[in-house]
């Protein structure tokens, strides 16, 4: 098979090449422009966690802005977790009233109605991200994890239909998680 020159060879395979190396700035910038922030800043400002943030990562808002105690927790059940060979990314996690009014009007735009979203997007004025007291935590393996061993540490689905939304539930460690609502139109917080 003849070998083909570098000098020929596509430039789309040099680009991708390069792919792994954008790292959560570029995420951050290109959340930036899906929101349309003025800047990469703006965008963390508002919650926006790029891939690959753990529950250890303190520049990242969405997690340094979580409840003290759900955070403790977090990186509690992670430290043991990691034990196991399971990494806790958060996929989401504190986000400020502008961020979840934007989801919110995303998720109307894309489910048809106020109601089919409310399914899986809270207001910003119900929402416990906006208040940091939930994380969405990333790779199934964790979410996994977390379902089998969070209640050890307080840490608690929430609804049936997110398996990745955890909320701090101290009295679980005795007690264990209390059930889950079919979907966040079931909890009462979210009724206001």
């Amino acid at each position: 098979m003849p070998r083909i020159p570098a000098s020929a060879r596509s430039t789309t395979t040099r680009r991708v090449r390069r792919l792994p190396a954008v790292g959560p700035t570029a995420v951050i910038a290109v959340m930036a422009v899906v929101l349309g922030c003025q800047a990469p800043e703006s965008a963390a400002s508002l919650g926006v966690v790029p891939d690959g943030v753990t529950v250890f990562d303190d520049t990242v808002p969405g997690v340094a802005n979580l409840d003290p105690d759900l955070l403790k927790a977090l990186r509690q059940a992670a430290t043991v977790g990691a034990d196991d060979g399971v990494e806790f990314y958060v996929n989401s996690g504190w986000r400020s009233p502008e961020y979840q009014d934007q989801l919110l009007r995303r998720a109307v735009a894309e489910y048809g109605s106020k109601e089919e979203a409310a399914q899986w997007v809270a207001t910003a004025t119900t929402s416990p991200h906006v208040s940091g007291e939930a994380a969405d935590i990333g790779r199934s393996a964790a979410a996994g994890w977390l379902s089998e061993h969070g209640a050890a540490y307080g840490l608690c689905q929430t609804y049936e239909n997110e398996p990745w939304h955890y909320e701090l539930r101290t009295e679980a460690a005795t007690s264990g998680c209390p059930h889950m609502y079919a979907d966040p139109t079931h909890d009462p917080r979210m009724q206001q």
